[in-house]
């Protein structure tokens, strides 16, 4: 199983990048799949999610900017960062948790730098 972080770059504030966390050897559609980011001197923290059933859910920081998305015929998660601020900049990386009835296994896709010059 392999998760593939791709999409992050160098923008200007208020610009716009797409992330995608492409899956192979999992269906990426069965699972949640969330993007996460790390910035320097900060703790990982959760930007948003997808469920199996499409619902998707977002961090109050990102709300109204960022959009969740996948594309199942591309096994591939996508993040689209809208309005970007300097303080987005951080490494972004996604996860994929598989549920097994009551057991959950975790797959992660290496990080992507995404930074937003002021």
């Amino acid at each position: 199983v392999q998760l593939q972080a791709s999409g992050g770059g160098l923008v200007q504030a208020g610009e716009s990048l797409r992330l995608s966390c492409a899956a192979s050897g999992i269906v990426i559609g069965v699972t949640t799949t969330k993007w996460f980011r790390q910035s320097p001197g900060k703790q990982r923290e959760v930007v948003a999610w997808i469920t199996p059933d499409g619902v998707t859910k977002y961090e109050d920081f990102v709300k109204g900017r960022f959009d969740i998305s996948r594309d199942n015929a591309k096994n591939t998660v996508f993040l689209q960062m809208n309005k970007l601020k300097p303080e987005d900049t951080a490494v972004y990386s996604c996860n994929s948790r598989l549920w097994h009835g009551s057991r959950v296994t975790d797959y992660w896709g290496q990080g992507t730098l995404v930074t937003v010059s002021s």
